[in-house]
């Protein structure tokens, strides 16, 4: 009988969070606080609430209740084509705490007898309408600057013949890169001065980039006008697109600011601007931040490269 709860009870689960993360991301096109905190709190809770309501249950048993519901979820993202492995695995530490979280509070309320399922149900619906009506209502804050800086040992105007356009990048050693996050290879420009375009290539496409500002040799600005995708995401079993590839990342500006620090050495700074509509942002942040950074460092590494041969 217990075994029968304790299926039914994932069952249950499984079923409610996809229901609600089909309608906020299909229907309100939403990554945000439904997806990444309202949901695992649910896997979490729900399991061992249910179970535990039949028959006490202990703490490890709700632990192992809710992070199988959670594991079955995640693989169900990738056997159906909805998500890629390394979007899960990005998200992986807040889904993790907030299960184990769900899971405890849940334990914690056996034999509460204020704490039913009529009532549980209806803190669950108005809690799943307040994420996603602020999910809808949450717009990303304004953009967000990255800068990374590096010192090459070359005179200033060779470093900027190589900021403008540089030729192939080697082949990346950076783990980041291995995953499928898109990295930079090249980068060629039409035209010359302010109103030329500059065509940053990646794997995934290539960056548009209308020049704005062109002050040789210290400082080149521009907009983006095209963006690629920011990375093919792994699947072991199918090919994905999920929706948060498209438009969810988007970089506006960016810029490289050259200063000499004497006739053979040159600082070297590049920023980029960009802007993420997936919350809660300063989770997503960090990571959008770290891997932009390391985009930086490959393009500033092969330029320095190239400046000081």
């Amino acid at each position: 009988m217990t075994k029968y709860i304790e299926i039914l009870s994932i069952t249950v689960t499984l079923l409610l969070t996809f229901i609600l993360g089909l309608v906020s991301i299909q229907v309100l096109g939403e990554y945000g606080w439904t997806v990444f905190v309202l949901l695992p709190l649910i896997i979490g809770f729900l399991p061992p609430f249910i179970t535990g309501k039949v028959k006490e249950t202990s703490r490890n048993n709700s632990f192992k209740l809710s992070f199988a519901t959670l594991g079955l979820a995640c693989f169900g993202l990738l056997i159906f084509a909805l998500e890629g492995l390394i979007c899960i695995l990005m998200a992986s530490p807040i889904l993790l705490i907030l299960t184990l979280i769900g899971s405890y509070t849940a334990y914690n309320l056996q034999g509460e007898e204020t704490i039913n399922s009529t009532n549980s149900t209806i803190v669950l619906l108005i809690g799943a309408i307040g994420f996603m009506s602020f999910d809808n209502l949450n717009e990303p804050q304004g953009l967000i600057p990255v800068r990374t800086k590096i010192i090459v040992n070359s005179n200033i105007e060779t470093v900027w013949k190589n900021v403008v356009t540089f030729n192939k990048i080697e082949d990346p050693t950076d783990w980041i890169f291995k995953t499928g996050i898109a990295y930079p290879t090249d980068a060629t420009i039409d035209g010359i001065g302010v109103g030329a375009v500059r065509y940053c290539n990646f794997t995934t496409g290539s960056f548009v980039e209308p020049i704005t500002t062109w002050q040789e040799p210290n400082l080149l600005q521009f907009d983006v006008k095209e963006q690629p995708i920011p990375m093919n995401e792994l699947n072991p079993f199918w090919e994905v697109h999920p929706p948060h590839l498209d438009g969810y990342f988007k970089s506006y500006n960016g810029q490289f600011k050259l200063k000499k620090i004497d006739i053979n050495k040159t600082e070297l700074e590049g920023t980029t601007w960009y802007q993420v509509d997936i919350t809660p942002e300063k989770y997503w942040k960090f990571w959008s931040d770290f891997i932009i950074h390391r985009i930086h460092e490959r393009v500033l590494n092969h330029i320095k490269k190239e400046s000081e041969k």
